[in-house]
This record gives structure tokens, sequence and C-alpha cells, in this order.
């Protein structure tokens, strides 16, 4: 990226004043155009698409695209809309960065349908690495929830039924596959290995990491899936990843295993998800993300009972306004100083 004396920043998506006043802070060659009357109210932390009930006026929608087409970067994807952001690339001539919201903000520029000059000229970032932390928590209660057998806990506890013992699974004597090495990848991998488990981690790439006993390569996944007790994705959404986990990755499955999602909906194929829950080849899937969401109404997951659904929450914490805040700022200081983005956007493979 090439070097320069300031950065001016449409701020495209809800940012409280707070978090706008640590961005100048850190990085006080910003000069962020922002105007929240132009910005939807957030229901919750990190809501960057806003409530959907709010709608700008014809005057306020000119403003807001005015502000920016007059940008050099921007604070998010327009409105979380592919063709929004379309519009605006191609509108604004002078736009160098995009930063998106999501981890997996990469399916979001590839649905923009941009050209390869488009691309080129355009750098765009994710936020990957900021839901890490919650992610890896929710990973590893899915992993325990299934060694302990949650489900059949929670039916015995609805119909007041006092069974005999049994003995419950041990982490700390499982192998647990771990899709994915990367920022959330390697959080997973820390922390189950520190409950005792052995981790087997998937990269296309030659890496080795503390508390990873094993990596293999993807295209071995079938290979080493009779050997593990649960497996764990964070795999983004590609064309590459899409149904890797498939009826050939369920039937090769030790019997019983736990399944957990917090990568992307479809990495996983639900049909052969199902066939593998009905046949007790899964015995339990905690499941953040979905193939369609939201769920749909009459999709059997919903009513399975070895199955724990989660509607796209488990990354959602207080802190990740301010942490991606933090990472935008940390980002604009590398683009002003003609240093490597962070998070970059792969724009063939779009991850």
């Amino acid at each position: 990226m090439r070097e320069t004396d300031r950065l001016r920043v449409a701020v495209a998506a809800p940012l409280s004043e707070e978090n706008c006043a640590l961005i100048r802070e850190l990085e006080p060659r910003i000069d962020l155009v922002v105007d929240p009357s132009l910005l939807p109210p957030m229901r919750w932390p990190a809501d960057f698409a806003g409530d959907p009930a709010w709608r700008r006026t014809p005057r306020q929608r000119s403003a807001y695209e005015a502000a920016l087409d007059s940008a050099d970067a921007l604070y998010g994807i327009p409105d979380v809309d592919p063709s929004a952001l379309a519009r605006t690339v191609r509108a604004n001539g002078r736009l160098r960065w995009v930063h998106t919201m999501a981890a997996g903000g990469g399916s979001q520029v590839k649905a923009a349908g941009l050209g390869p000059e488009e691309l080129d000229r355009v750098a765009f970032t994710t936020s990957a690495g900021v839901h890490g932390q919650p992610l890896a928590e929710f990973a590893v209660f899915g992993v325990l929830a299934g060694a302990k057998d949650l489900p059949r806990l929670g039916r015995q506890q609805r119909a007041h039924e006092w069974s005999g013992r049994w003995t419950m699974r041990q982490v700390s004597e499982q192998t647990v596959l771990v899709l994915g090495l990367g920022g959330i990848g390697r959080v997973v991998a820390a922390k189950l290995w520190a409950l005792g488990a052995r981790v087997i981690g998937t990269s296309r790439k030659d890496v080795s990491l503390p508390g990873v006993a094993e990596v293999v390569r993807p295209d071995r996944l079938a290979e080493v899936a009779p050997t593990v007790d649960a497996v764990v994705n964070t795999l983004p959404g590609t064309a590459a990843t899409e149904h890797l986990l498939d009826k050939r990755f369920f039937d090769a499955l030790r019997p019983g295993a736990t399944l957990v999602n917090v990568g992307r909906g479809n990495v996983v194929d639900e049909t052969a998800l199902l066939d593998a829950l009905d046949s007790g080849r899964v015995g339990f899937a905690a499941l953040d993300v979905f193939e369609t969401e939201p769920l749909p109404a009459h999709s059997p997951l919903w009513d399975h009972d070895h199955v724990l659904i989660s509607p796209h929450t488990a990354a959602l914490n207080t802190a990740e306004d301010r942490l991606i805040a933090e990472l935008f700022a940390a980002n604009a200081t590398r683009l002003l100083d003609g240093r490597a983005l962070l998070n970059r956007v792969d724009t063939v493979e779009f991850y």
C-alpha cells in the first residue's frame, strides 16, 4: 500500500463516540467522516447491520453516499450489503481500503461481484482474530457437553428420572480434530490442549504449533476421522471448504463423536450430518452456524435430541466493538506507513 500523510475514513457502520475517540487517539492521522444520524441504531453490541426497521430519508441517503464517495477508506461495508459495497467502489475512484466487521468478511466481498481491476485497486481486510476467545469458549463448551452427554442429562431431568449411574467421557482422554489453525483455531487448540486433550489440526501449510500433536492436510480428513472423539470446525466458507464435512467424512467418524461448528455453516453438509446423528455416528452436535441463516423453521435440526442450536451468537461479547476499532486503527497505521495490512482478504478464494 502507498504511504500517505492523512487517511479520510468514512464510517459506514455504527460506531460509538467512545470508539471514534479511541480510533483518533490510536492513529491521529485519521480524519473520520461520521454522522450517527445516518447510521442505524444498534440493538446489541456489534450489531453492525442495526435495526432492520430503520430507514434513511432520501436526504439522509444522499448524505450517506456522499460521505462514502469522498473517502480513502471505509469502516465497515455499507449497510452490510454487498450491492452497496459494489456501488461505492465504482462511484469512488479514490477508495483504497475497506475494513469488514466480520471475521469472514471475504464472503461479503465476493458477493459484491467486483471486477479484477476493482479488487486490485481496493484492499479488503476482516476482523479475524477479534472473535477468537468467545468462539473458542463455545467450542470447548460443545466438546465438554458431548463428553458429558448433555442431551441425556437434559432428557432425564425433564422426565424427573434418576437413572442408574454411567461412566462419562473425559476430554483429557479424547482426541479432538480442529479444522483450521487460523486465529480462531489456534485459540481452540490451546484451550483443548490445556484440558489435556490430544489435538489434531488441519492446514494446507506446513505449520507447527504448541499444543497441536499433529497437523494434517484437508484431503486426509477421512483418514484421521476414525481416530477422533470430537471435531471442531473453525474454517471460513469458501469454494474449497464447502461441504468439506460430507457423508464420506461422517461415515468414517468414530461412533458417538461430537461435532462443534463455529466456522461457517456451509462447511458441513447438513443432510449428511442429520444422517450421522440419526445413525449415532455423531452423538452430539453444538452448532452456532448453519448453511441457511436464520435456520429455517422446518429444519429437522431444531427438534433433534442430539443437537444444540445457537443462533450465530457465540462470537458476541461486549468488547467486540472496541477490539474491532483497535484492529482498524492498527491497520490504518500500517496503511499510512506503507506496510502490509493485517487480515487482508485473499481475492481469489475470498477468505
